[in-house]
């Protein structure tokens, strides 16, 4: 692995991160605050939120089994992924490399950030060739992007290919594990300490049910997270989502009870979509969606439209032609959607 110092972008390295307010007291009791231009009146709202968010990554390290020091927060996976490029690449220089089909924001902030975005296909049964990903690397390569479970195709990547192209590539491997809550893969975040060039996101969207927080977290080394923090706007996490993502981890157990519902009826749905006359392959999945290859992805699409169901049309997607996109939801509103399916 090439020094933090190498891999990131350079005015970042020497950047003087603002200093907030609430970061010159750290650590020290207090109980008058007037260092902030605040109202003082209308508490606890008027106040500004930890600018570090040190109590829920308390809370997060104890769930996710992840040193708080070792933890970023942000706006949702978003800003964690704006930040890699940010931070670690230096535009119309620099380039990223990508398996296709993959999630779309690591190419629209690769494009946001005039960073060059390098793909490669996935092979049959959308699974990873480690030597073909590292051979469209050079000297300019930061950054690999590999979402396992992967989105549109849902399926893990296979384990001994990321661990050959972690221990190969000089610069950062960054594994997205949105929905390895769903997997029965053992996540990379558990080996963290052992690659200090792996950046693990991960979030509060789907095993949760907290989409609407936008609470993303990226695991990285220390050193990177520094580097993270210095960089994202002082205070990006507020208050009401880190009260209610605080919430929301003392019941962890319940999280669990979401989960299992919901591989129930993933198992069902996709065996009730084997009986569909439509249905012509339905991909293995290890998330809390599937991907089906059907006659005709658009018609199917608007048809369930015209009923008030939505899935997603993935028919324009690299390798997923005639494709959709299912999520599963409650008994209830699977049941719907595989109703007006069989009506079609």
């Amino acid at each position: 692995m090439k020094t933090l110092q190498e891999l990131t972008r350079k005015n970042i390295w020497s950047l003087a991160p603002y200093s907030c307010a609430r970061n010159e007291f750290s650590g020290r009791n207090a109980s008058v605050y007037l260092d902030a231009n605040e109202n003082p009146y209308n508490a606890p709202f008027n106040r500004y939120p930890d600018p570090l968010q040190l109590e829920l990554k308390s809370k997060i390290s104890a769930v996710k089994g992840v040193p708080a020091e070792n933890i970023f927060l942000g706006n949702g996976s978003d800003e964690a992924i704006d930040l890699m490029y940010r931070c670690f690449t230096e535009p119309q220089t620099d380039n990223v490399v990508a398996i296709e089909p993959t999630y779309g924001m690591y190419r629209v902030c690769a494009d946001i950030n005039n960073v060059e975005y390098r793909t490669v296909c996935l092979e049959e049964g959308f699974q990873l060739n480690a030597d073909k990903l590292l051979a469209a690397t050079d000297e300019h390569t930061k950054l690999i992007w590999l979402c396992s479970p992967n989105n549109p195709t849902g399926n893990a990547l296979n384990r001994d290919e990321i661990n050959k192209i972690i221990a190969a590539f000089d610069g950062l491997v960054v594994i997205d594990e949105a929905y390895s809550d769903f997997s029965s893969q053992r996540p990379f975040r558990s080996e963290l300490l052992s690659h200090p060039n792996i950046v693990i996101l991960n979030t509060m969207s789907k095993a949760w049910g907290c989409a609407a927080l936008r609470l993303g977290m990226a695991f990285a080394s220390k050193d990177i997270i520094e580097i993270l923090n210095k960089v994202k706007y002082p205070y990006n996490i507020n208050l009401l989502a880190q009260q209610k993502a605080l919430d929301i981890l003392n019941d962890p157990y319940e999280i669990d009870k979401w989960v299992r519902l919901i591989l129930q009826e993933r198992s069902r749905v996709m065996e009730a979509f084997t009986l569909l006359p439509i249905t012509k392959k339905i991909y293995p999945t290890d998330a809390n969606f599937f991907l089906v290859e059907v006659t005709d992805a658009q018609s199917t699409y608007d048809y369930l439209v015209s009923k008030g169901i939505i899935v997603r049309n993935r028919n324009r997607v690299t390798m997923c032609g005639n494709c959709l996109r299912v999520t599963i939801g409650t008994k209830t509103e699977n049941a719907e959607l595989l109703a007006a399916l069989r009506a079609l």
